[in-house]
């Protein structure tokens, strides 16, 4: 039977609300203890994890917020509230069109990094010198952007967006993920990968160090936990739409009539703003994975060509498969355009 991080739970007095109704909640109307969820094997999982490294000293806890992050000089891992119910995680799909840590795998990475920022905050890794100069120094400024490096082998690759790339601190926490996955033949994946490698090989180093000491931060004190969010989901959506709510480059006339046309000879065909519609979900999860974008912002750009399309009233110039096929690349092409651009939106 294929593992999900949901169970079944004591039915909640809100999960047969409409999304409106739900809407109109406050995150911590919403709450469920982490012990009554389907992630607690998940949470045990690392701590094994931990432990089969020879970490018995760190067990980071868990707690729910609004989205994934550990505070800075905090040991406490926040996860998303919606991983909470079933019901929360279709929302959440319905509103940003997938759900972040939705699956198992997907959900250990996740845990895996931040428990890397964890660490870092326990032990104050980041004022070691050698890690400065491995890294890079913590007080680098966070940028929203970053321009990444697909074939770089100076970083890890263990979360979508190249997302070691984006500061010093993510970059050790992708490594730490990569270092503490059990599963992880890193030593043979890396070892053609010079700096990487290098980082990984501290990283060994470093946790064997430090393993038979204890945490310098031992609180489980927790940065805005779900229990005190007062916001509702309508707020919440709002500013996450508006933090991913990115403007990608206008498409040119040019590239569109590569596929369609507005000569009245083919006006019987199929609208493009129709075709486009049809093949939008497909197109969305197609690009996602291998340009490393949210599928929110391959969404608003789909939207922005469907407004085109009917303004320049097109319609399909060939068959439908050759031009989803057509169009899909397109859409990656203009995707990729959008991140060398350095544009692109860090994830947290």
């Amino acid at each position: 039977m294929k593992q999900s991080i949901f169970k079944h739970i004591k039915k909640q007095p809100w999960e047969n609300d409409s999304d409106d109704q739900l809407l109109q909640r406050s995150l911590k109307e919403l709450y469920i203890p982490i012990q009554k969820t389907g992630l607690q094997p998940f949470i045990d999982k690392l701590h094994t994890e931990l432990n089969l490294k020879g970490l018995k000293k760190f067990t980071p806890s868990c707690y729910f917020s609004n989205e994934f992050f550990v505070a800075d000089g905090h040991t406490s891992i926040a996860l998303p509230f919606y991983l909470s119910h079933p019901r929360l995680a279709k929302l959440e799909k319905a509103h940003l069109y997938e759900v972040e840590g939705g699956t198992p795998q997907w959900f250990m990475q996740l845990l895996r990094h931040e428990c890397g920022h964890a660490i870092d905050n326990a032990y104050g890794l980041r004022r070691r010198k050698k890690r400065q100069q491995l890294f890079g120094t913590s007080s680098t400024p966070y940028d929203d952007y970053y321009i990444p490096k697909p074939y770089s082998k100076k970083y890890v690759v263990h979360l979508d967006t190249w997302y070691a790339q984006s500061h010093p601190d993510e970059d050790f926490a992708e490594t730490f993920a990569v270092w503490l996955n059990t599963r992880n033949t890193w030593e043979k994946r890396y070892k053609d990968w010079k700096i990487a490698y290098q980082k990984l090989q501290y990283m060994d180093e470093l946790m064997k160090e430090i393993s038979s000491e204890k945490p310098k931060i031992t609180s489980n004190a927790k940065y805005e936990p779900q229990v005190k969010l007062t916001k509702t989901l309508k707020q919440h959506y709002q500013e996450k739409q508006t933090y991913y709510g990115l403007s990608f480059p206008k498409i040119y006339d040019v590239h569109l009539f590569k596929l369609f046309t507005n000569n009245p000879k083919y006006a019987k065909r199929m609208r493009a703003s129709t075709f486009i519609k049809k093949v939008r979900r497909e197109t969305r999860r197609a690009v996602a994975p291998w340009t490393g974008t949210f599928q929110y912002n391959i969404h608003q750009l789909i939207d922005e060509i469907i407004e085109q399309s009917n303004l320049m009233d097109l319609y399909l110039r060939h068959d439908f498969e050759e031009t989803k096929n057509q169009f899909i690349s397109m859409i990656t092409l203009v995707t990729l355009e959008y991140i060398h651009s350095g544009n692109h939106k860090k994830a947290r």
